[in-house]
């Protein structure tokens, strides 16, 4: 292993403001690399003494005189028996500044920026910046899931050849680096998460039931659409010949508010979209307030032109799940009028408000027609309230953890025994 413009070695940690430069200079070049302490310059390991309190001091020095700050990887590695420091680092927020200046690496040593050259760093940041998902990631190609690649290329309509191809075509590979939105897409096994839960009324005192779920950006989507309407009321009405299913807040509303919480969440935010279903409304929350200068009329009006994951946006775009920027407010609200947006403790929250009213009464349907028949199969039970078979089976699951009715079969023919208590 040898220095070079990606890494440094330090003899000593009586060199670490040293090594503390080179890191700043890596940043600014590269983005990314490698800081050894208790190797020489010619490579040969010499080692540390190392302890807790090493540890947690590097961190501190490089949170105190890196800026903007960067959340390293400290680990103690053994080479030829010696004990070494390892700090492994990255960042896409240039310019980075150590001891308050700026530097750049050139071939295995640091030289600082002047006045001019820094300038044009920050014009180039500003020029080329356009948010968390255009940013390297560190993952490789092979992190992804090619199938995952080769559906989306096809669903969009282009014609695949390989997955380099495709994620270059797609914006989401320069300079052979992976950006971070193809992770959010096609990561083989990703680390975003979507919460779900129902309760049993207006507050989150009762869970009725509580999921968390991992995968990609279309997954998730797809996840929390799904337990939605699971989770709500669905009645029913005839076109024709045929009877269907009405949820009580209309698909459309539903699939919008969720693409958004997806698309346009703070993906530097750890905390996950999350899907609250109470009594009376349905929430949909993630983190994230809005861009500097836009404001929640703005989204009503649908007069936005900036977007915090304008690359995820566009891949949504390509496969037809966003029409075009700025309009998934105004859809809700032409579907959901009552729909309620604001802003909370750094989350962006859409409440759907539902027909309360709807679930209660179709459990106290559910509840009188089998105080007459205790054997009324889930059918027939949707066939004489009117409602599909999906929100039978949910009240009836509600109605049992809340202790009003409990199930003795089902019997050979199928029926259930549901019996008050």
């Amino acid at each position: 292993m040898n220095e070079s413009e990606h890494i440094e070695f330090k003899k000593s940690l009586s060199e670490q403001k040293e090594g503390l430069i080179s890191l700043a200079a890596i940043l600014n070049k590269h983005g990314k690399g490698e800081l050894w302490f208790g190797i020489k310059n010619d490579g040969t390991p010499v080692g540390l003494q190392i302890s807790e309190k090493t540890l947690r001091d590097l961190s501190q020095a490089i949170a105190t005189h890196i800026e903007p700050r960067i959340y390293p990887q400290i680990v103690k590695e053994t080479l030829t028996g010696k004990p070494c420091l390892k700090v492994v680092f990255q960042g896409g927020a240039r310019p980075y500044f150590a001891f308050g200046r700026a530097y750049m690496r050139v071939s295995d040593a640091d030289r600082k920026l002047s006045a001019e050259e820094l300038e044009r760093l920050i014009l180039e940041k500003n020029r080329t910046h356009r948010g968390w998902d255009t940013e390297p990631s560190t993952l490789l190609l092979k992190s992804l899931h090619v199938d995952g690649i080769r559906i989306f290329v096809e669903k969009a309509g282009l014609i695949w050849s390989k997955a380099e191809t495709a994620l270059k075509n797609l914006s989401l590979l320069e300079g052979g680096q992976l950006l971070n939105a193809a992770t959010v897409f096609f990561q083989s096994h990703p680390p975003y998460e979507l919460r779900t839960a129902v309760f049993a009324s207006t507050t989150s005192s009762t869970i009725l039931d509580q999921h968390n779920t991992k995968g990609g950006l279309l997954e998730l989507i797809e996840e929390a659409q799904n337990y939605i309407l699971k989770n709500i009321h669905i009645g029913m009405k005839v076109q024709g010949l045929e009877r269907i299913d009405v949820p009580e807040i209309h698909p459309e509303a539903i699939r919008e508010a969720v693409i958004n919480a997806f698309c346009h969440r703070n993906y530097r935010d750890p905390d996950p979209v999350q899907v609250a279903i109470y009594k009376n409304r349905v929430e949909i929350r993630n983190p994230g307030t809005l861009i500097d200068g836009i404001t929640l009329d703005d989204l009503r009006d649908g007069t936005v032109s900036r977007r915090r994951n304008p690359l995820i946006a566009e891949l949504l775009r390509r496969i037809k799940l966003v029409e075009s920027w700025g309009r998934g407010i105004p859809l809700i609200l032409e579907k959901e009028p009552t729909t309620r947006f604001e802003i909370t403790g750094g989350w962006f929250v859409t409440t759907l408000l539902r027909t309360a009213e709807a679930s209660e009464k179709t459990s106290e349907k559910i509840r009188r027609i089998i105080g007459t028949n205790n054997q009324v199969t889930i059918a027939e039970l949707s066939e004489q309230i009117g409602v599909s078979t999906r929100t039978i089976e949910r009240n009836i699951k509600n109605l049992q953890e809340t202790g009003a009715l409990r199930r003795q079969g089902p019997d050979k023919g199928g029926h259930w025994e549901l019996i008050d208590v």
